[in-house]
């Protein structure tokens, strides 16, 4: 696991982001991508740049259970609004959120996955170490699944919403399984109230309890956080 610390989220960003274009140089045709407020600037990096995504397929993480893609809290929405209405990609996949049929969009969803092994994964992290939305406790063997949200990722997730009531309490997440294969892994994190997590990550034992520790076993992870982020390293 390589470490790079940085002043603030826009440098860290312009890391990712050039770590990316070195990715894409190589050949990678798959990108696993993130959602949430973490990847913002890196999105913004790739509008801007004259890189050429046509012949490439980003996959998501995850989605909220009960959004449909037009509702403005999905990430569907948020993927359309911070980046795919500015790029071209020969195609994009997040779970359904929306479809009565959970079970099988999780199965669908590995399938994708196995068609398109992911070359370089973006990855944010909760305050309680979820990667994606793998929640402490959650298998490292499980692939794509529906899983429950934890109360502090609800109350994390509330200030999107106007109503805490409206706050989804399930998602379809990819799992460990389906994150560990992706040949890069890059995961960015900013602010103080991120450095107990990243210190449990990279410093504590490799367990459940804090599924982002599952990185310490990946060949290729690379870890970018600020300075506050990196606090009790």
């Amino acid at each position: 696991m390589e470490i790079i610390t940085v002043k603030n989220a826009q440098q860290g960003s312009q890391k990712a982001f050039n770590l990316l274009a070195q990715n894409l140089q190589a050949g990678a045709k798959v990108l696993g991508l993130a959602t949430g407020s973490t990847p913002v600037e890196l999105y913004k990096l790739i509008i801007a740049s004259d890189l050429d995504f046509t012949d490439i397929t980003t996959i998501n993480l995850d989605e909220y259970v009960g959004l449909a893609p037009q509702d403005p809290q999905s990430y569907h929405y948020f993927m359309q609004k911070q980046l795919f209405a500015y790029k071209q990609f020969k195609q994009s996949f997040i779970p359904d959120g929306a479809t009565p049929d959970l079970q099988n969009a999780t199965k669908q969803y590995d399938q994708i996955i196995d068609e398109n092994p992911i070359d370089f994964q973006i990855l944010g992290i909760g305050q309680n170490g979820h990667i994606g939305f793998n929640e402490p406790q959650t298998s490292f063997n499980l692939k794509t699944h529906v899983t429950d949200l934890t109360d502090s990722t609800i109350a994390a997730n509330a200030r999107f919403f106007a109503d805490n009531e409206q706050v989804p309490t399930q998602a379809i997440s990819m799992g460990i399984a389906s994150i560990m294969p992706s040949k890069q892994i890059v995961l960015m994190a900013w602010g103080a109230d991120k450095a107990t997590a990243i210190a449990q990550m990279v410093n504590g034992p490799i367990t459940e309890n804090c599924p982002a520790s599952v990185l310490q076993q990946h060949p290729h992870a690379t870890v970018i956080i600020d300075d506050a982020a990196a606090a009790k390293l």
